[in-house]
């Protein structure tokens, strides 16, 4: 992920950030404890503008508009790398007193300003909860408000990926890939979908894998369930990826790719 390209500007980071007197020694991607669900996620979901129906005999998707439009919609690309971002830079300390609500935006905002790439050479100190899930449940307001709009997903630079072909052999380095951002402790942001067709455009966090013979079970949090981790499944001998059924998707065959991942992605 941190490719040679970016080396220089790697060793430099440390150096720019003790200069503007906002860093302090951090470890690395390695050294913090795994991605826990549902302490390392949003206390709340991404909502959906449309109303999903799926036919229970022929699984066929249809769409319908909803009475009221809600008001935090099309936000899982955000989500997903917001996530990402306080599980490699926030430290929580649940010890301390709560800080002013001026103080609180202020120490999410850096949290959010970070590059969602690599795991930044910092930390911030959020004081007063336990983890992102304790938070975003005490401050929802102030997070949602907080959190990038559809923009960050309509125009992540990655989405040109989707209009190429997704081949059995590229999928299965996609899955050796994510492995191996699980093995140095760094969870992946994957790009689920169905493109051309628009049953399913969706970003998600994968945060462990299990491994069989047959296949890979990915362990995801998707921004549009707070309350249940899912899995992406990797076929290894059709070399094909599948999302389970959820409230707007009706399950199967999926192409999925990693973004935040580089200077194309």
């Amino acid at each position: 992920m941190c490719g040679s390209r970016r080396g220089i500007f790697h060793r430099m980071l440390p150096l720019l950030w003790l200069a503007v007197g906002c860093a302090t020694s951090a470890p690395s991607a390695h050294d913090r404890p795994p991605f826990r669900f549902p302490a390392d996620t949003f206390a709340f979901a991404n909502e959906l503008v449309l109303q999903y129906e799926i036919d229970p005999v022929t699984r066929e998707l249809s769409l319908h508009p909803r009475e009221k439009t809600p008001e935090f919609v099309l936000r899982c690309g955000a989500m997903a790398r917001a996530a990402r971002q306080f599980y490699s830079v926030a430290s929580f300390d649940p010890s301390a007193p709560a800080a002013d609500i001026e103080t609180t935006q202020r120490l999410v905002r850096e949290v959010l300003d970070t590059d969602p790439r690599h795991p930044p050479n910092r930390r911030v100190v959020i004081p007063g909860y336990h983890d992102l899930r304790d938070l975003s449940a005490a401050q929802s307001s102030l997070m949602k408000a907080m959190l990038a709009g559809p923009w960050e997903t309509y125009l992540q630079r990655g989405n040109w990926r989707m209009v190429f072909p997704f081949r059995p052999h590229q999928q299965e380095r996609v899955a050796g890939h994510l492995l191996d951002e699980l093995a140095r402790g760094w969870p992946p942001i994957v790009h689920v979908l169905r493109f051309p067709e628009r049953s399913i455009n969706h970003l998600v966090l994968v945060f462990g894998a299990e491994e069989t013979p047959a296949e890979i079970r990915f362990h995801v949090y998707d921004p549009n369930d707070a309350e249940h981790p899912l899995e992406l499944v990797f076929d290894r001998g059709a070399r094909i990826f599948s999302y389970p059924e959820t409230s707007f998707f009706p399950g199967g065959p999926v192409k999925a790719y990693e973004v935040y991942d580089g200077w194309l992605y």
